[in-house]
């Protein structure tokens, strides 16, 4: 953003839409939705609910809310909002967090975005007993994560998080990350 900007970037994270042929929300009707709430320059990305658009400056509840509202009006049925700034985003891609991280074929790297900040009090980084899980850390309302499928199969890191964090979290691999700092 250029520094008489009136707008800010933002990035929203819907939770569960999608999955298994269930509450389907369409990109295309998504991003007209958007557009046609006032936001501007609305780009979605993959079929997972990720979208970047312009508005002016605004709480991320706020957005959050008058998102979430939109979106059960217009699709039928509620669906989890999470919204953070494209400053915030940018700023954990620029720490690398995973840059520590010996990649295999078999490692996953997720981010899991919380709503309100929750810290566990782990000691970092935190490993499953078996070792197929780890949190490196839990700050700013993100859990840094990797899974390790050729520890185990069965993947409960999802579970897990949902069960020691609550419900109000959605989770994104890696490589979304870097796709959506690439449309920043």
């Amino acid at each position: 953003m250029s520094p008489e900007s009136t707008t800010e970037r933002y990035i929203v994270f819907l939770r569960g839409i999608n999955v298994g042929g269930h509450k389907k929300v369409p990109m295309a009707e998504l991003k007209k939705m958007l557009a046609g709430m006032g936001y501007e320059n609305v780009v979605t990305l993959l079929n997972s609910g990720n979208v970047i658009f312009d508005t002016d400056p605004d709480t991320e509840q706020n957005l959050e809310r008058r998102i979430s509202d939109q979106l059960e009006q217009t699709f039928g049925f509620p669906v989890p909002v999470l919204i953070r700034t494209a400053e915030a985003i940018q700023q954990l891609f620029d720490t690398d967090p995973f840059k520590d991280i010996e990649l295999h074929k078999d490692i996953r790297l997720y981010v899991s975005f919380l709503k309100e900040d929750k810290r566990l009090g782990l000691d970092f980084p935190w490993s499953s007993d078996d070792g197929s899980f780890r949190i490196l850390s839990d700050d700013n309302r993100s859990i840094i994560s990797v899974l390790d499928l050729s520890i185990s199969g069965t993947p409960q890191a999802m579970e897990f998080l949902e069960k020691q964090y609550g419900k109000d979290i959605t989770t994104r691999n890696w490589k979304t990350i870097n796709r959506i700092v690439a449309k920043l």
